[in-house]
């Protein structure tokens, strides 16, 4: 938390009747009113009480907690639905990834608000002023009703906008615009504030200049904080829904396009302009996402990631048409996109590359390329890669991992170096479970000198071994240790096998199996 004045500005929206704009979003003719009030009711302890009224059910007095038999007893024509704070959390997400196009810096202000970083995003509209204009004329088109402050502090902002008039504040303006406000735009539990009005404390001047450890003292340790924040003495940073981007371009249109190919160009156009930002920073994106917001307010977002750093625009726009292509729900235009934009949410350095002396393409690059366009068109979860395991134990020595991370960061377990000349020590194909065979030894721990497996007999001529691995004693406590062997028949095929148990335990008579077959 930093002490203000404060450099930053924070546009805070309210949405006073949310849950019934929802409902009736759509129902209205275009700059009407609902015939009839409209509440939300939900079940408190046994009995129906409002937990949400339209603005006509607010206007006849008809508030939240009121019991649904005295609302019906003064309108008998009362509306009614069920509450639904599930489809209002939904709605206030979605409404959230349309201020983005204003600024990537959105928060959520549950159940009923958000609170938008506008620091330094005013002047592309013209001012402050212009900006709030835009965000209000938009919302209140797709049949929301809104309010909205713009301040130095979000708690300034977000209590100006529930509790009082201002517009839009100032720099260094937020204390006297908050002063008159009551007591109430602080959010105190409720016997905070009724104690506050027992004392005869109903605005925020009559606390403002009162001493900290008084408040603490009497009305609780958070107090003077919060009282501090919504007076604009302290700034506390938002946190935003999504991560910000490292680098960010956008495209607006004048007219929304609905045109695929226009849609085309300004991607195009877009990453010439991105790739030249990450040249001059020397850096790379690993992931990329494409934003298209329609004048109607609804947003789609598409995202891919690279296996290595790329500013190649050719290669990155293939995959961008990649997952368009392969999209379950295509994207639709609706009305139109007004605004397109491109962000590279992770970004690496990016060296230049080394090329041979034939101007080929490395093969690392070429597979990388190849994981990329396979995982924008399958999706992540479908393209996987094996990566060591830290185990001794051969059927957990692997995993699948996706592919689309294998060169974000290096595996902490890799796979053990193997001398060039030397066979190998595991079977590229492992059974599973092991397959029982008929095995014939020289001395009872020794290797097998003959064995059946299929009702084929092979005569060992080589074997190596033995290679004794036991079982993780905390998955299999109880099971035997077994004995590896590679061994090689007659005819030169090589198989690896296992002897489940010892002899000297005096238990069961250990038995054979195959467990792999080396190439």
């Amino acid at each position: 938390m930093t002490a203000c004045p404060s450099q930053r500005r924070y546009l805070a929206l309210w949405f006073p009747f949310l849950p019934t704009d929802r409902l009736q979003r759509g129902t209205i003719p275009h700059g009407g009113a609902p015939a009839e009030p409209l509440v939300l009711v939900h079940p408190v302890k046994g009995a129906l009480r409002l937990a949400a009224a339209s603005r006509q059910a607010r206007e006849i007095g008809l508030n939240p907690d009121l019991p649904l038999a005295d609302a019906r007893a003064r309108v008998p024509a009362l509306v009614t639905a069920d509450h639904d704070p599930a489809a209002d959390a939904s709605l206030l997400l979605r409404m959230a990834g349309t201020c983005e196009r204003w600024t990537p810096s959105v928060a959520l202000d549950p159940p009923d608000g958000l609170l938008l970083d506008v620091t330094g995003c005013a002047h592309l509209l013209g001012g402050e002023a212009n900006l709030r204009n835009e965000v209000l004329r938009r919302i209140r088109r797709s049949g929301f009703s809104v309010r909205a402050t713009l301040a130095g502090t979000p708690d300034t902002a977000r209590a100006l906008a529930r509790f009082g008039r201002a517009a839009v504040v100032p720099p260094g303006g937020e204390e006297d615009a908050a002063r008159s406000l009551p007591v109430a735009a602080l959010a105190l539990p409720e016997r905070t504030e009724a104690a506050l009005a027992l004392a005869g404390l109903k605005r925020l001047a009559d606390l403002a200049d009162l001493p900290s450890l008084s408040l603490a003292a009497r009305f609780g340790e958070g107090m003077p904080e919060r009282l501090e924040r919504v007076l604009g003495r302290r700034d506390r940073r938002i946190a935003p829904l999504r991560p910000l981007p490292v680098f960010r371009v956008e495209r607006a249109f004048a007219e929304p396009v609905t045109h695929a190919d226009a849609v085309a160009d300004s991607l195009r156009g877009l990453l010439g302009r991105m790739v030249e930002q990450l040249d001059a920073a020397g850096q790379g994106g690993r992931a990329f996402e494409a934003s298209f917001f329609r004048s109607d307010g609804a947003v789609r977002r598409i995202g891919v990631e690279t296996g290595r750093p790329s500013r190649d625009a050719d290669a990155i726009l293939r995959l961008l048409h990649e997952k368009l292509d392969a999209l379950a729900d295509p994207l639709d235009p609706g009305y139109g996109f007004d605004l397109v934009r491109l962000a590279v949410p992770v970004c690496e350095p990016l060296r230049p590359h080394q090329y041979g002396l034939d101007g080929g393409v490395p093969e690392d690059d070429q597979l990388s390329a190849l994981v990329d366009r396979l995982v924008a068109r399958l999706g992540p979860a479908r393209v996987l890669r094996f990566a060591a395991a830290d185990t001794h134990d051969p059927l957990r020595s692997s995993r699948l991992v996706p592919a689309a991370g294998m060169a974000r960061k290096p595996e902490p377990d890799s796979w053990a170096a193997q001398p060039p000349d030397d066979p190998p020590a595991r079977p590229l194909q492992l059974f599973e479970p092991p397959q029982p065979v008929e095995a014939l030894a020289e001395v009872p721990d020794g290797p097998p000198l003959r064995f059946r497996w299929r009702h084929v007999l092979h005569r060992v001529v080589r074997a190596e071994g033995p290679e004794r691995i036991a079982a993780e004693w905390w998955r299999a406590p109880d099971a035997p240790a077994r004995d590896y062997y590679r061994v090689e028949d007659a005819q030169g095929r090589r198989f690896w096998l296992f002897r489940a148990g010892l002899y000297e335990d005096g238990a069961e008579r250990p038995r054979w199996y195959l467990h792999g077959l080396f190439a």
